[in-house]
C-alpha cells in the first residue's frame, strides 16, 4: 500500500518553495514553514508561512467533513415522510400562506 504525499508549492519570482509531506508529518511541515519564515536569508515571509499553514490546516478540515462510507455513521437529519405529507393534521392557526405569496 502506498502512502499519499501532499504537495504544497509557492512561487516567488525566480524562487520556488515546494513542500512534500505525509498526513502524519503535517506538524513538522508547519514547523518548517516557521523556520523558513524566520530565516532572513530567504525571501519566504511570515505572511507566506501563514497562507501556506492555512492551506495545510484547511486540508485537515476538508478531510474531516468529507462524507464517510462508514455504515455506522448516522445521517444528521431524518426525513420523516417517504410519501405525501398530510398537512390536514397541522394546526392551521400557525400556517400563514400569505407570507409566501
Amino acid at each position: 500500500m502506498t502512502e499519499e504525499i501532499n504537495v504544497l508549492a509557492l512561487v516567488k519570482g525566480e524562487e520556488r518553495y515546494v513542500f512534500l509531506f505525509s498526513d502524519q508529518r503535517r506538524a513538522e511541515a508547519l514547523r518548517t514553514l516557521g523556520r523558513y519564515a524566520s530565516n532572513p536569508e530567504l525571501s519566504f515571509t511570515w505572511y507566506d508561512a501563514a497562507v501556506l499553514s492555512q492551506k495545510i490546516r484547511a486540508q485537515v478540515i476538508d478531510e474531516d467533513t468529507a462524507p464517510q462510507n462508514d455504515p455506522a455513521v448516522k445521517p444528521r437529519f431524518a426525513f420523516p415522510a417517504n410519501g405525501p405529507i398530510d398537512i390536514g393534521s397541522l394546526d392551521s392557526d400557525h400556517l400563514d400562506f400569505d407570507e409566501f405569496s
